[in-house]
């Protein structure tokens, strides 16, 4: 019956209508002036019951007591990112079978298990996030090993670690200066640059948003951005050659946007 009900609606209630409503129950909505103007209206990521949550669900996978975990939801298979794992394979294949990834923001390592049993076999794997401090506090005691380590920062991680390449994952809409903190990654000269799970505009201007997390997960607000995806190409583009892109499984309440992958290699000099 529920079904039912839900095909009607959409069925018979406009695309954009159906979307607008979708947006004040969860999803990205509003245009906001300033970053710090949407910050205020929001519940941050360093939330005490977020961090519970993806810590427990971690556990969880890291004791084999669940299979897999994205945004501290546990599932019993694996939904891996195709696009993501080319791009490993490729960094590992042409750097004589080592695979050395920097995953900023990458939680307490969502996305090393995730991918852990397709590279965990070759000569050299190492997986190293650069988290929020209580992230890395808590990576650190629980959760690294021989594969997984956390820092604080890129250029500690830098000091220790060859870096091949660099996974942003579901991470540069949360910046307040997505630009100016990419163009400081230029500098780092890393080989390849995986952006995965990011929200694009396809046109229109750059563009901040409230994004609404569904209660399901956990209650939060973020500040978002949604970038225009020509200028966050052309951006990129004066380092990088871009190796190959697409969309990703997620969707997005916001007319003429979408959820894309980038997989990039730094320029010859």
């Amino acid at each position: 019956m529920i079904m039912k009900i839900k095909s009607l609606v959409k069925e018979f209630i406009p695309p954009f209508i159906l979307k607008s409503i979708t947006g004040l129950f969860y999803g990205w909505s509003g245009h906001y002036p300033s970053w710090d103007m949407a910050k205020k209206k929001c519940t941050g990521y360093d939330s005490e019951i977020i961090f519970n949550k993806v810590k427990n669900a971690l556990l969880k996978v890291k004791n084999g007591e669940a299979v897999y975990e994205r945004d501290s939801i546990i599932f019993n298979e694996i939904h891996y990112s195709f696009p993501l794992l080319s791009a490993l394979a490729i960094a590992a294949l042409t750097n004589k079978n080592k695979l050395n990834v920097l995953d900023f923001g990458g939680s307490l390592g969502s996305s090393y298990y995730q991918n852990r049993n397709f590279f965990s076999g070759i000569e050299h794997f190492n997986w190293c996030v650069v988290e929020q401090p209580h992230f890395v506090k808590e990576g650190q005691k629980t959760f690294a090993d021989e594969h997984l380590h956390f820092y604080y920062d890129i250029q500690t991680c830098l000091n220790e670690n060859k870096i091949y390449i660099l996974l942003l994952s579901s991470v540069l809409q949360y910046i307040e200066e997505p630009f100016t903190f990419m163009e400081e990654l230029f500098t780092k000269n890393f080989e390849y640059i995986v952006i995965d799970r990011m929200p694009l505009l396809l046109q229109g201007d750059d563009r901040i948003t409230i994004q609404k997390v569904p209660k399901k997960i956990y209650e939060a607000r973020y500040p978002c951005w949604l970038l225009n995806e020509k200028k966050l190409l052309d951006s990129i583009l004066k380092y990088y050659d871009l190796l190959f892109a697409g969309k990703t499984e997620e969707t997005i309440n916001i007319e003429n946007a979408a959820f894309k992958t980038f997989f990039f290699k730094r320029k010859k000099k």
